[in-house]
């Protein structure tokens, strides 16, 4: 039976997954302090916190949740990384700090059910975000409707500039005319 305070950080605990879109395991044996807080800044940014737990306690915060697939991995010193919004802006962050960090290591993600591995973490990481795709579409959207709209009024412009060197021809004969 876990004591009052341990109760209370699995109940801490279950509450922050409950509004987690996905989670990320990492090993943190041998980085400092500063560079745990660092990572932990690098998360902030991504919508997402860093949060080093015990493993017998987090198997009692993910039991029958979303997040139960990652109770078979919680062996060793084990940092979570809870995010609330887009998994490739996490992953991309836990890359950065992998490359600058060498003893960082992700041992497994869970995104949307699945169970990632840590090369398939990478291959999420090296996806285009939300808003770059959503600016690309836009802009592979607005490319054809600007195209549509120079084609419907080509006609009028046309008509216009015909009409415009008429009267000018016709300004000229009349002062042709006159000089004769």
């Amino acid at each position: 039976m876990p004591t009052e305070a341990k109760a209370q950080s699995i109940e801490a605990l279950k509450e922050r997954l409950g509004t987690a879109s996905s989670a990320v395991l990492t090993e943190y044996r041998g980085l400092t302090v500063r560079q745990l807080s660092d990572l932990r800044k690098q998360l902030k940014a991504a919508s997402a916190e860093y949060k080093v737990v015990k493993n017998r306690l987090a198997r009692i915060a993910v039991k029958d949740s979303n997040f139960d697939p990652l109770a078979r991995h919680l062996k060793g010193p084990i940092g979570l990384v809870i995010a609330r919004q887009d998994p490739v802006s996490v992953a991309k962050a836990l890359q950065a700090f992998g490359r600058t960090n060498p003893k960082f290591a992700i041992r497994v993600g869970l995104v949307e059910g699945k169970v990632l591995e840590p090369a398939e973490m990478r291959a999420l990481a090296d996806l285009t975000s939300k808003e770059a795709l959503r600016a690309q579409l836009v802009g592979a959207l607005q490319g054809p409707m600007s195209q549509l709209v120079t084609l419907l009024t080509a006609p009028q412009s046309e008509l216009v500039r015909v009409l415009e060197a008429r009267s000018k021809g016709s300004d000229n004969s009349e002062n042709q005319q006159e000089a004769i």
